[in-house]
């Protein structure tokens, strides 16, 4: 990385041509001071989508009359000589792969509400992801060696594992999960949301909040209080839900209400009043995390409110990631408001020295003590010009830490199964899973093998 304020950094987008990462991270970018002169390079293997990303680049540079620039290119090691910062958002085989992840699981009685961290999909995801993800660090080593990964593709604990285990490449993982539960915490409990602090613990989609404070209070305490209160469900939230947060509003009147807020988090809360501790991702995730949540007696989730998202809803969100682009081009002006990412902020904070405290994903190194060193873990985080490392260490109760343990040990088996390219080491990620893991052996054997002749063609380890 090439310190100093006044040097303009290079930010290398691989997987420049997303609709629905590259437009809302490039506002937080010229939103950012240090930030205004960046380039940005936008990398694909589809050439299609790039002019128009580069338009948009331009576009914002028009609109704020700053001096940011950008380029685009088809050719990865070009794109990452001399970068600062590399920024990975891919998805090796798009959906005609994905719908391979979800619908032979679910042929075998498994249903994934996403599909895209743990469970068998998880796991496809992963071997798919992770030799991608190794030859873009070692170009990185050879072209930027310096340079830190900010990795925000899933699935992310797996990917962010091989490439800290088998690179040099300093390497982030950022997902927004923590914050959008800061958030309905806000909401919630009236509070400031720059006063909300957390400790966490725990892997990607399964972060655990051990403790919370607002202020001075104990914002659990606070919490028990309005989860046992059934009278106060029908009050108002101080603002409506934004559009795109992914819950369904479940009452009739024109307003959000705690009610609501609650029924959308049920899975999470009911967690909560069982062990004490907060899950803090979505419950579309969390369920993943838990089998017992995915059964045919709980209506695979819906008792739950969890939904299971198809192919075809994803298809249908990717177009209108696309007109929402073509929304943004139509308005007067750019944003002033964070998009609730963490890529601008993090690579402000390295790059300036201003410290910041965010949950992000790195190697162990004492912060979650419940799961082995160097494993990749998800809790609260100091970056600055030092670098990034965890802040706090963090217990979870003994149950949700037994579970944790076990997704790991599965996370660290796909990991081996994506670098060696062994069928055995695959059926014994999925034997690991706690939601593949469920199943017959034999079925278990069969679905495994049907998953990877399926999606052969981005497997080519295993050739």
């Amino acid at each position: 990385m090439r310190p100093g304020v006044d040097v303009s950094q290079r930010i290398v987008v691989i997987g420049g041509g997303s609709y629905q990462w590259v437009p809302k991270l490039l506002v937080d970018v010229a939103n950012t001071p240090s930030l205004v002169d960046a380039e940005i390079v936008l990398h694909d293997v589809d050439p299609a989508p790039l002019p128009r990303m580069a338009e948009w680049v331009e576009h914002v540079a028009r609109q704020r009359s700053i001096p940011l620039s950008v380029r685009t290119t088809t050719d990865r090691r070009d794109a990452l000589v001399d970068a600062d910062h590399v920024v990975v958002t891919i998805s090796t085989g798009g959906f005609a792969s994905m719908r391979h992840d979800l619908e032979i699981p679910r042929r075998y009685g498994i249903a994934q509400s996403v599909g895209d961290t743990v469970g068998p999909g998880g796991i496809t995801r992963a071997l798919r992801n992770i030799p991608v993800f190794l030859a873009i660090g070692h170009d990185m080593e050879e072209c930027c060696p310096d340079a830190w990964m900010l990795n925000i593709t899933n699935p992310m604990t797996t990917i962010c594992r091989a490439m800290t285990r088998e690179t040099s490449i300093r390497t982030v993982g950022l997902c927004h999960e923590v914050t959008i539960l800061q958030f309905f915490l806000t909401l919630l409990l009236d509070a400031d949301f720059r006063e909300v602090d957390l400790e966490v613990t725990g892997v990607n989609h399964l972060p655990v909040v051990t403790a919370c404070r607002i202020g001075g209070r104990d914002a659990f305490e606070l919490l028990r209080d309005l989860l046992d209160d059934p009278a106060r469900a029908g009050e108002e939230l101080a603002m409506d839900l934004p559009d795109g947060i992914g819950l369904r509003k479940p009452s009739a009147g024109p307003h959000w209400t705690r009610g609501d807020l609650i029924a959308g988090n049920r899975l999470k809360f009911e967690l909560f009043r069982r062990f004490g501790a907060l899950p803090a991702a979505g419950d579309r995730h969390l369920a993943e995390f838990f089998p017992g949540f995915l059964t045919e007696e709980s209506h695979w989730g819906g008792r739950w409110g969890v939904h299971l998202t198809t192919i075809e809803e994803r298809e249908r969100h990717q177009g209108q990631y696309q007109d929402g682009l073509e929304q943004m081009f139509a308005e007067p002006e750019i944003s002033n408001l964070p998009s609730g990412e963490l890529v601008a902020a993090a690579i402000d904070s390295l790059v300036t020295g201003h410290p910041r405290t965010m949950p992000l994903n790195l190697p162990n190194a004492g912060q979650c003590p419940d799961l082995p060193d160097d494993v990749v873990v998800e809790s609260m985080c100091t970056v600055d010009a030092d670098g990034i490392r965890g802040r706090d260490r963090a217990f979870a109760p003994p149950v949700l830490a037994e579970q944790l343990r076990r997704v790991v040990v599965a996370q660290e088996l796909t990991v081996q199964a994506a670098v060696t390219g062994r069928r055995d080491d695959v059926l014994a990620a999925m034997l690991a899973d706690p939601l593949a893991g469920r199943m017959d052996f034999d079925a278990l054997g069969r679905m495994t093998d049907e998953l990877l002749d399926a999606t052969r063609e981005w497997l080519p380890q295993f050739a």
